[in-house]
């Protein structure tokens, strides 16, 4: 009777189970991502991820300890210089489960089980929560912006004016219908009457004529 066990023994033995995880620890340790049953991945997570969480004490004792679950030098030191500066900042949940569907054959669920910090897809896709932005703190953005636009053409330097010297253009006579006779003056003493020219012209011929 199985009662309140919630350990799966995955059909193996008990030193089959552990080697089988220590193996399947070391292959998501080197490769960051590996293809294998739900039910496996699910056990899986709960050996590895104190183990990943020990890599972030880099001491001796923390080593040993990780060297006897995985008994694979190279995985140690990848685990304790790349996957532990890497993963530092988080708290835990280091591994992702994606289901991939069931496969052919016994229809046995299969997934992907991998390192979350990883997975650049998926930390493409994330992206900072935006601000919410208030109606009054947009109408004050909008105000100091309209302020700015003003001041700018003020604050800029004075431009020089481009002067263009034009030739100068002579004054030409202006033309009169008829032109302008001469004003005779009189002598002193003689009276000009009313419809007598102020210049008497004579004929050539009346002087001899006269004598």
């Amino acid at each position: 009777m199985r009662h309140n066990n919630k350990i799966n023994h995955l059909g193996r033995t008990h030193s089959h189970r552990e080697a089988m995880l220590s193996n399947m620890a070391v292959s998501l340790i080197k490769h960051k991502r590996i293809f294998t049953t739900l039910a496996k991945a699910k056990e899986l997570r709960k050996y590895v991820e104190p183990l990943i969480t020990k890599g972030k004490e880099d001491t001796t004792h923390s080593r040993r300890i990780v060297f006897k679950n995985l008994r694979d030098k190279y995985a140690v030191t990848e685990l304790f210089n790349d996957i532990s500066q890497k993963i530092g900042e988080r708290p835990g949940g280091y591994t992702r489960i994606i289901k991939t569907g069931n496969r052919l054959g016994d229809n046995a669920s299969m997934c992907f089980i991998e390192l979350v910090d990883y997975n650049d897809l998926m930390l493409k896709d994330k992206k900072a929560p935006e601000k919410s932005k208030t109606r009054r703190s947009r109408r004050k953005s909008d105000i100091a912006s309209a302020a700015v636009k003003t001041e700018a053409p003020k604050a800029s330097a004075p431009t020089k004016k481009e002067v263009v010297e034009t030739p100068p253009v002579e004054k030409l006579p202006d033309p009169s219908p008829e032109a302008e006779e001469p004003v005779v003056e009189a002598p002193a003493g003689s009276t000009i009457e009313e419809g007598e020219s102020s210049v008497s012209e004579e004929a050539p011929g009346t002087e001899e004529e006269t004598k």
